[in-house]
């Protein structure tokens, strides 16, 4: 059988419902001709539609990033500091409130909220006191605003620190107002690339606990994939199969919350440290491998995950609404503000404001609507409708 017709098979395949299998995500992952990109291209496209429809999705949200000073020395991260070094930063709590309102007044609807991992930061000696002080302060004075914060690497490092299970850090963040919990600190999911990205970060099977805890407590989570540095395609798509797997648990458990998307996040480098920029040999990302990666992402995890987001930080906004033709259907947030990919050298920018990301979408034909965080959506009272 020639590779046109094997990649032909496996298109055919997945058009009549039929899962990928890894093998096959590798297959469509190693293509190069022009043509056969182009029909994974125009597949993706075709259960994107089916899958979430025509009609592009955004939020209006604000990342807070609230101290870069951390434990940890992740090989491709231009973000952290020791707390002596020049440039540390931790936020009082009067100016996360500050970046809160202002967030609320800008229409926000979502606080995005992580940091580095401080040994310092505790109440009482305690780290999860802190934590829930952000939380609560947070809550009281913005109550309907969805927080969105602590990644499975803030909760191991929390249950580590005060000698507790990740379910009891989890259901102290859910009980005080934590909405749901980014899927980052994933990067991927493969132990042997671990080992040299991010040796002292949570494994693995970690996180794959801490995610599947979330989902049984009744947090929903996102899912990412930090995809250009040193990882093959053959991990590539064993993360995408980890992703889905733990997906599908979900869903046949009737866990009370699940994964809501999925985010390709292209490696940048231009200001990572040395060694890994060395080894991956470039400072931005390749838009095709990405483009392709999210295609083939869109294909693999089907109607599992059905929300599929780009990084208009790590491609710029044109790569993120070339995106929206691979298989995404939703553009991201605003944020308003964005530390930790703009630190690495990312060219696409800090914040974007709602008509610029409706105009995006609107120059591919195809109608916006702004959403919440769990992708219901809101009527933007202060726009014109999108489909006059």
């Amino acid at each position: 059988m020639t590779l046109n017709l094997i990649v032909d098979t496996i298109l055919n395949r997945v058009l009549v419902g039929d899962d990928l299998s890894l093998e096959e995500g590798v297959v469509l992952l190693k293509q190069t001709d022009p043509e056969k990109v182009e029909k994974i291209r125009r597949v993706s496209d075709i259960l994107r539609s089916q899958q979430a429809g025509e009609t592009v999705t955004y939020v209006i949200n604000r990342n807070i990033n609230f101290t870069n000073i951390c434990e940890q020395h992740c090989s491709f991260c231009a973000f952290r500091r020791d707390a002596a070094e020049e440039g540390a930063f931790g936020l009082e709590i009067h100016q996360i409130l500050e970046k809160t309102a202002d967030a609320v007044q800008r229409g926000a609807t979502e606080i995005c909220m992580q940091g580095g991992l401080n040994p310092a930061a505790k109440m009482n000696g305690k780290s999860l006191p802190y934590y829930l002080h952000l939380v609560q302060t947070i809550k009281t004075q913005f109550p309907h605003l969805h927080l969105h914060a602590f990644s499975p690497q803030e909760v191991q490092f929390i249950a580590r620190e005060d000698q507790i299970s990740y379910a009891d850090v989890l259901m102290a963040f859910r009980d005080a107002g934590v909405g749901s919990m980014p899927g980052t600190a994933a990067e991927i999911l493969d132990d042997s690339v671990r080992k040299i990205i991010c040796p002292e970060k949570i494994k693995t099977a970690t996180w794959l606990e801490i995610v599947t805890t979330a989902h049984r407590l009744g947090l929903p989570t996102t899912s990412t994939l930090l995809s250009g540095h040193i990882e093959t395609p053959q991990q590539q798509m064993l993360h995408l199969q980890q992703l889905r797997s733990l997906q599908k648990k979900a869903l046949e458990q009737n866990y009370l919350a699940k994964i809501t998307e999925f985010i390709v996040l292209p490696f940048v480098g231009e200001n990572a440290p040395t060694p890994l920029r060395r080894r991956v040999g470039r400072d931005q990302p390749i838009l095709g491998d990405t483009l392709l990666l999210t295609a083939v992402a869109r294909i693999f995890l089907g109607h599992y995950i059905p929300n599929h987001q780009p990084s208009w930080v790590k491609l710029g906004l044109d790569g993120a609404t070339e995106a929206l033709r691979w298989g995404c259907n939703d553009i991201g947030g605003t944020l308003m503000e964005e530390h930790i990919t703009t630190m690495a050298g990312a060219k696409g920018g800090t914040c974007m404001e709602p008509e610029t990301l409706q105009n995006a979408i609107a120059s591919l034909g195809r109608p916006y609507q702004q959403r919440d965080t769990l992708y219901l959506p809101i009527q933007d009272r202060s726009k014109k409708d999108s489909s006059r």
